[in-house]
């Protein structure tokens, strides 16, 4: 056989094994989200929507495990599907199958708690990290009902509808390069209530709550916009707006779970004066995109040498201002930061302190408190000004003694005489007849002295009539 009449069959062959293949090839494309796989969780005893995309007109069943129940639709003319499924109560593990032109079989999926944890680095920072006891908090954690995803750093100009991750089984191998935070808070969980759990990690350090938000939540508020605006460019992460959200947060939109969980704030010390504003909107703007009024619960950044006198104590005050529904909640950690680390190591009682929350206020299952005292409103008159706080016993060290402060309407502010009566503070100085302001521990790396009976800190605060007269 001449070589030209071989290369003349070799190639007929080619075709032919090519066309037989094309019905297969050419509508084997039903896919999914990279979150909806083998190994994850679902959130139990909801109604769950799957989607993915397929052909135009391409049939698409379900079939669950648990009740061996059917659910049929068929891809749009955009190629796109959704479905909504039952989930009963906590358990596992189960598989899911899904059909089209092609076959996905889900397996291992186990159905318990799912919470979605953001912000920067101190979310971000994992065992491999360096956080305290790392090496035998790694060996320790074989947890086959905890399930870990990662989202993959990304940017993007609009909004998404993937993103890359995988699901895996905790283990010391998966733990160690895991959000700490996320694994402390689900061990909490799961060991508090007994119910699977499932932690999407979507953080990226240094960067500003800005890259979080959609653009047009941003875009709608003129100080917001100007602030955004006026981020300068670094090179350990982007600044520009929604260009995070999009990528990372956006896919994950209507995807069933539980809540949020928020640490971030170190990277807008810049426009601090605002971050309530901004974090309200992140908070509406997130819980708009799931269309629930999902909890929130977010970590007060600790004190820190910041290069500015108050910018860090200026931002832990608007976070203080940001908590006001009864579906969001701030855990403080000034008792457990470090002044000369950006990154407190202490990372298990901050994920245990977001546990308590979540286990307080959504699951029955803790009795204590969630955070520390209070400020509930203040009463300026001749002479002094007085403190009321949510909690009747108040534990102020001598620390505590030297960090409150009062001024009058010159804004000149004075250390303060302090007497505590249950849920009072009075504030005097000799020199300030009239006081119509008072602050406490205002300054970037004041630590915490003033507690509750439990041990948690207040925040830092200054009265907020005091904007009226100074704008960081």
């Amino acid at each position: 056989m001449n070589q030209k009449r071989f290369f003349t069959l070799h190639m007929n062959f080619k075709y032919l094994f090519t066309s037989l293949l094309l019905p297969f090839y050419g509508f084997a494309n039903l896919t999914l989200p990279a979150f909806f796989s083998s190994s994850m969780v679902l959130q139990q005893n909801s109604t769950v929507k799957i989607w993915g995309s397929g052909k135009t007109s391409e049939p698409i069943s379900i079939t669950t495990s648990w009740n061996q129940k059917k659910y049929t639709s068929k891809v749009d003319v955009y190629g796109k599907w959704t479905m909504e499924i039952e989930t009963p109560i906590y358990g596992g593990p189960y598989e899911i199958k899904i059909s089209g032109y092609n076959e996905i079989v889900l397996k291992d999926i186990l159905i318990g708690e799912v919470w979605v944890v953001s912000g920067q680095s101190n979310m971000e920072w994992s065992a491999a990290s360096g956080i305290e006891n790392a090496e035998a908090e790694v060996q320790k954690a074989n947890f086959p009902e905890l399930r870990l995803f990662t989202v993959n750093h990304s940017t993007a100009n609009s909004p998404q509808n993937n993103l890359s991750g995988d699901w895996k089984i905790c283990t010391p191998e998966s733990m160690r390069n895991f959000s700490a935070i996320g694994y402390y808070f689900a061990k909490h969980i799961y060991e508090s209530i007994q119910v699977p759990v499932g932690i999407i990690n979507t953080s990226w350090g240094g960067t500003p709550a800005e890259a979080w938000t959609p653009e047009e939540s941003i875009k709608a508020d003129a100080v917001l916009l100007k602030d955004a605006l006026s981020l300068k460019e670094v090179p350990w992460g982007p600044v520009k707006t929604a260009v995070i959200y999009n990528a990372m947060v956006a896919p994950l939109a209507g995807l069933k779970i539980k809540g949020f969980l928020w640490y971030q704030g170190e990277s807008n010390v810049s426009n601090a004066a605002h971050y309530d504003k901004l974090l309200n909107t992140l908070i509406n703007s997130w819980r708009k995109a799931w269309g629930e009024e999902l909890p929130f619960y977010y970590v007060q950044i600790a004190p820190y040498k910041y290069g500015n006198p108050e910018e860090g104590v200026v931002l832990r005050n608007a976070q203080r201002m940001a908590e006001n529904t009864s579906t969001t909640a701030m855990v403080t950690i000034s008792d457990i930061g470090n002044i000369d680390d950006i990154h407190p190591r202490n990372k298990k009682d901050v994920g245990i302190r977001l546990g308590n929350a979540a286990l307080k206020n959504l699951y029955s299952a803790y009795k204590g408190e969630i955070s520390g005292p209070k400020l509930l409103l203040y009463e300026s008159k001749k002479g002094q000004i007085t403190l009321f706080f949510d909690t009747q016993e108040l534990k102020c060290d001598k620390n505590c003694m030297n960090n409150f402060e009062i001024a009058d309407t010159s804004g000149e502010f004075r250390k303060a005489s302090v007497r505590i009566k249950s849920n009072t503070i009075v504030l005097t100085n000799s020199k300030i007849s009239y006081p119509v302001f008072a602050r406490f521990e205002w300054n970037n790396t004041a630590e915490a002295s003033l507690k509750n009976n439990q041990g948690l800190p207040a925040s830092a605060f200054i009265t907020d009539n005091w904007w009226q007269f100074k704008n960081y």
